[in-house]
């Protein structure tokens, strides 16, 4: 695999840094703390919904009390050259921005090959952690810290679903959360959770084939769920088999969970924009 692509965006354009990295994983621990955003290419130069990946940074910096003045055009161009400088077919790219000087912005790219098919068509099997996230609202990068070392304790799990204080699932470690239960979906309000730019996308799809309700499910009623998904920006709809060591319904992708990422599907096809 070739070598990431990064820059850094500065009042004075883009330059360059003073490391390399064979993987956005890798150039993590080189960036500092702050904020950051994570996203994909389609069709090589072409993004989905990232005005939207870009209020939710200026909101986590408000958050996190960061004095954050984007000028989106110039980032919008540079994300552009590093594209044309990788030649990557498409790109999964890392927007970080410095809590210390947020006027120099940290761009990484890596090669992109999307969600694999047999993960979309199998399923995955999760795994519940008790960990609390400090600012779940806000995206910080000393989350990617935590996430990976919580990964490490469930080395056979495709993702851990956060587990709160009172036993409810709530998110994954980078990705949304939902259940599907008596054919009704059920999902952790917008005060618990981030706000992923993929799930605005489920909110506008899934009411058309289930009711919604924002709410978590319990650990205790796991055993109940037919089914269960995740989402997020590179990955799309990630359907779950499996929780813990509990199968969801059949131990199969479920119906509605198929039709939503149909769906989901669709509306990014309708949706993309050129960088």
């Amino acid at each position: 695999m070739p070598p990431t692509t990064i820059g850094i965006l500065t009042p004075n354009g883009l330059q360059a840094v003073p490391y390399s990295a064979d993987t956005l994983n890798v150039a993590a621990p080189f960036e500092p703390d702050g904020i950051y955003t994570v996203a994909s290419t389609f069709n090589r130069d072409h993004v989905l919904l990232l005005d939207a990946h870009l209020d939710r940074m200026e909101e986590s910096a408000r958050l996190e009390g960061i004095a954050l003045h984007l000028d989106r055009t110039a980032l919008r161009s540079a994300l552009r050259a590093l594209i044309e400088r990788s030649d990557y077919p498409n790109s999964r790219f890392r927007i970080t921005i410095s809590r210390q000087d947020p006027t120099h912005i940290i761009l990484s790219l890596e090669p992109f090959a999307g969600l694999p098919e047999s993960v979309r068509q199998s399923g995955v099997h999760v795994a519940t952690i008790p960990i609390t996230r400090r600012n779940p609202r806000a995206k910080t990068n000393d989350w990617m810290k935590r996430r990976a070392e919580a990964k490490a304790a469930i080395p056979d799990a495709y993702e851990g679903i956060i587990l709160n204080e009172v036993g409810q699932l709530l998110e994954g470690m980078g990705s949304n959360f939902y259940a599907i239960r008596g054919g009704v979906l059920y999902t952790a309000g917008d005060d618990l959770v981030l706000s992923g730019i993929s799930r605005k996308i489920v909110q506008q799809v899934a009411p058309a084939i289930v009711q919604v309700i924002y709410q978590p499910i319990a650990l205790s009623d796991v055993n109940t769920l037919a089914e269960a998904f995740l989402t997020s920006s590179s990955r799309g709809v990630v359907p779950i088999v499996q929780i813990d060591d509990i199968p969801l319904g059949t131990g199969q992708v479920g119906p509605l969970t198929r039709q939503i990422q149909a769906a989901y599907d669709a509306w990014v096809t309708d949706h993309l924009e050129p960088i």
